[in-house]
């Protein structure tokens, strides 16, 4: 069994009916749980996340959870958002697309979970920076609190594993493919200029970061939709029939036609809830990360901005890529990955849908390398939190070296012609590992999650009694704006006596 065999078996395996049933039980079990408060609250969402007044400052050391949803947006709003969906529907057919989208309704009510315990079970180390995700709330939740004696060791196993992300190499082997394709720049010399600005962004650390992708994010983002969206419009015509063999081939598979060779219902569902957990990390326990570096009122009031990254990163950028290379019938061309979702672009823009796909592929795979950056920089911080002369000069050196095993990873893929699907395999098969570990850590620790909620509610939604005893942050102290809230219920409730 050659390589690219091996590492399909294995992403098959870990992707297989145990990881299908896994992850929709769990989604379902929180949704309920939570009495949908991602869809009944959906409004309330908005209005206090994407339609609220941003602070522009944070506490020393922090995001503003602005800026924190930036960077994790950015992480998963990527190459994954153009040709990781393009290599789902190349291979598992349009199917696939339905259960991308089943597992992102689902996935943003998990997002909520594991950014809610990412910000209550967070660390603060002595220079003032906050640290979170799920090597905290596994130590601390499941550790701590519940008595489990292997903890330690299963937070370690999902640092480990996450880290293994980080030699798989990101999104710069997607944008080298689309460089070569876009501007006929050969992949090495556009990896070396790539390495180049990702050291200049990431040599700063989480808050220069976290600034870059503040602005980076939203209008890329904006762009991007934009030239999607014309194209669905061009072709409207077709859309009608489009949902209608997406959601017929989500259940019946989907047969061979022109250069696609045809999908299986099992291959849909797998690809469709592996790209979506490698877009939209719902699950994965990456986001939590940044989210926990925020200065927030309340770890709920975080949460509510992983519900958006998830509508924005699925429901409608990978929605608005689905449709477009459906409608322009690209998909049945036999290409994969982004050259697929160039091919469609080519067929309504031209030359000029081709350069921009080149510059757009670019930009959304920096800004998910240097998300990406914070999250190994969590766990880099969390092997060495006891020791803290170690921690700092271990992050300073990371901080230089961030993007070696990038470059190498990448640049390995292309001298050896292992192509686009190896690629997404890989890739598929080492988010598997750390997904499995983080969701039975949100099932063991949503009985946390439901008080913070009902605390949440209560405080700020006006929702059931305030009980002014729940400690709403684990082992860390709330901020001014926070505790100041607080003193205002407190005294508007004495004044209702």
């Amino acid at each position: 069994m050659g390589f690219a065999e091996t590492v399909r078996a294995i992403d098959s395996f870990l992707w297989g009916d145990v990881f299908v049933v896994w992850t929709l039980v769990i989604g379902f079990y929180l949704t309920f749980g939570s009495k949908f408060f991602s869809f009944r609250y959906f409004g309330f969402i908005f209005k206090n996340t994407l339609f609220k007044k941003q602070s522009k400052t944070a506490q020393k050391g922090s995001l503003t959870p602005f800026e924190a949803m930036c960077v994790a947006l950015g992480g998963c709003v990527g190459t994954g958002n153009i040709s990781g969906v393009a290599a789902a529907i190349a291979v598992g057919g349009p199917g696939a697309v339905f259960w991308l989208w089943m597992y992102a309704i689902l996935g943003m009510t998990i997002k909520v979970v594991e950014v809610t315990l990412g910000c209550y079970y967070r660390s603060r180390t002595p220079d003032g920076e906050f640290f979170g995700g799920p090597t905290y709330y596994i130590e601390k939740g499941l550790g701590q609190e519940r008595g489990f004696k292997g903890a330690v060791i299963m937070a370690y196993v999902f640092g480990i594993c996450l880290c293994m992300q980080w030699i798989a190499g990101g999104s710069l082997y997607a944008a080298a493919e689309s460089a070569e394709t876009c501007f006929n720049m050969p992949p090495l010399l556009y990896i070396a200029i790539y390495a180049v600005f990702l050291i200049l962004v990431t040599g700063r650390g989480v808050t220069s970061v976290g600034k870059f992708a503040s602005k980076a994010v939203p209008v890329m983002t904006v762009m991007y939709l934009a030239g999607g969206i014309i194209m669905v419009v061009v072709n409207i015509t077709q859309v009608p029939g489009v949902l209608a063999l997406i959601f017929k081939s989500a259940f019946t598979g989907t047969a061979a036609v022109g250069g696609f060779a045809g999908a299986t219902v099992r291959l849909a569902i797998q690809k469709g809830l592996a790209r979506a957990v490698n877009s939209n990390e719902a699950g994965q326990g990456s986001s939590p990360m940044i989210h926990a570096t925020a200065d927030t009122r309340h770890p709920v009031e975080q949460g509510l901005w992983g519900a958006i990254e998830v509508f924005m990163d699925t429901i409608v950028v990978c929605s608005i890529t689905s449709i477009a290379i459906l409608v322009t019938g690209a998909w049945s061309s036999g290409e994969t990955s982004a050259t697929l979702t160039i091919t469609a672009f080519e067929s309504v823009f031209g030359t000029a849908g081709v350069l921009f796909m080149g510059i757009m592929v670019t930009i959304f795979a920096f800004t998910t390398n240097s998300g990406w950056f914070s999250y190994f920089n969590t766990c880099l911080n969390y092997f060495l939190r006891n020791h803290e002369a170690a921690r700092l000069k271990a992050s300073a050196i990371f901080k230089k070296i961030y993007s070696v095993p990038v470059v190498l990873f990448a640049a390995l893929l292309f001298y050896t012609d292992a192509g686009a699907n190896v690629f997404w395999d890989i890739i598929d098969a080492v988010i598997a590992l750390p997904t499995y570990i983080n969701l039975a850590a949100l099932l063991f620790l949503s009985g946390t999650f439901f008080r913070l909620l009902k605390d949440y509610k209560a405080r700020y939604m006006g929702v059931g009694q305030v009980d002014f005893n729940f400690k709403y942050f684990y082992d860390t102290e709330p901020n001014a704006e926070a505790k100041a809230h607080d003193a205002a219920l407190q005294k508007a409730q004495a004044n209702n006596r």
